[in-house]
């Protein structure tokens, strides 16, 4: 059974156009917390160059490679967006086809959370918060279906749980 289906798609667009003050308000905790994770993740590197912690290569390497590794999978796979699939205007934004499973923002926030959690697992539970509050944000947005959004979440753990942990 889908989570997303064309007549659950076309309810959220509606709403979304009949309630334009909720649409801004999803649009703006979409780049709010999207930025407090592309904030946190150099403030995290900045702090390891600073006190010469011998972390800091594989923290940069580990989500460098892992990302540069979901991208090529993304490309390969290809999967149609829910507003290529469905038609319409997403909430967010986005200009982009066939770029939709895994989710790389949601897949992002999880292995930079999992990088926070090799640091201090207090920093990745928030992140990993984060994480599940942007993956709702994605899938209200139209942006990605469910399931795209919880690959990028799996492959995210499992890059922290393979590579740092």
């Amino acid at each position: 059974m889908a989570l997303l289906t064309e007549e659950r798609y076309q309810a959220l667009s509606a709403f979304w156009q009949a309630h334009p003050a909720a649409g801004r308000a999803v649009k703006q905790v979409n780049q709010i917390l999207t930025g407090a994770v592309y904030l946190a993740y150099p403030a995290m590197l900045l702090y390891l160059f600073v006190t010469r912690d011998e972390r800091l290569v594989r923290c940069i390497l580990i989500p460098g490679i892992s990302f540069v590794l979901v991208s090529l999978l993304r490309k390969a796979i290809g999967a149609r967006r829910p507003y290529e699939v469905y038609g319409g205007t997403p909430l967010i934004q986005k200009d982009t086809v066939n770029n939709s499973f895994p989710s790389r923002h949601v897949f992002s926030v999880f292995v930079i959370g999992m990088t926070g959690f090799y640091l201090h697992p207090a920093l990745g539970a928030i992140l990993f918060v984060i994480g599940v509050f942007l993956a709702v944000v994605r899938v209200l947005g139209g942006v990605h279906f469910p399931k795209d959004v919880a690959a990028g979440a799996g492959l995210g753990i499992l890059a922290g749980l393979l590579f740092l942990l």
